[in-house]
């Protein structure tokens, strides 16, 4: 029975020690737990502090070194972004290249192919792109028929005439660079989406 009161009470004991350890006042920070978690290093983009003392004073860094120093010895010339290759240009995951055709480009733009791979799940998200961005005015059906088409007028009805024949090349960008009464969208709709909007058009709107 004694040593069963002994062992609690060194655990009490302990407990309390831990407690009182933990409290913290003016300049002493008291114990942290996992300091890791609370001095995690920050890799600045732009700054690099490559003195390894610098803020040793606050520093519990498992590695040793001060808590300001933030250069990342794990990349050429302790960089903490990589420059890109020379003479590269960046490519997304359908390996598509920046658009970079202008707004009076439309006649080369007419050549283009839809690098975006038709399937159910493209046209899913192609008839909800369609009806976030381009219903309003284009409606429902695509007959220009929408809610905002009705105030403003002279919206293109997608299924007659010579829209029945756009290219999926002029189609995507005429979204990206507007016409006429439509506005350009390509800050607003990735070239990705785009692409999808266009499957939807031709496929389910008009049935090509």
């Amino acid at each position: 029975m004694k040593i069963l009161k002994s062992i609690y009470l060194v655990a009490l004991s302990a407990a309390s020690l831990g407690v009182v350890s933990c409290g913290a006042s003016g300049d002493d920070q008291g114990l942290e737990y996992a300091p890791q978690m609370y001095h995690s290093v920050a890799y600045e983009p732009l700054t690099q502090i490559q003195n390894e003392e610098a803020g040793s004073w606050l520093s519990n860094r498992e590695d040793g070194k001060g808590e300001f120093y933030n250069s990342n010895i794990y990349n050429p010339h302790n960089m903490n972004m990589r420059e890109p290759v020379p003479n590269t240009v960046p490519r997304n995951k359908y390996d598509m290249l920046p658009y970079r055709l202008n707004v009076a480009d439309l006649a080369a733009a007419d050549s283009l192919e839809n690098p975006v791979e038709l399937n159910d799940q493209v046209l899913a998200a192609g008839d909800q792109l369609f009806i976030q961005y381009c219903s309003p005015c284009h409606g429902a059906s695509g007959e220009g028929d929408g809610k905002v088409g009705e105030v403003i007028g002279g919206v293109a009805n997608l299924k007659g005439g010579a829209y029945i024949n756009l290219t999926e090349g002029h189609i995507f960008h005429v979204i990206t660079h507007g016409k006429g009464r439509m506005g350009a969208h390509g800050s607003q709709i990735s070239p990705e989406r785009r692409w999808k909007i266009v499957h939807y058009v031709k496929q389910e709107i008009q049935k090509q």
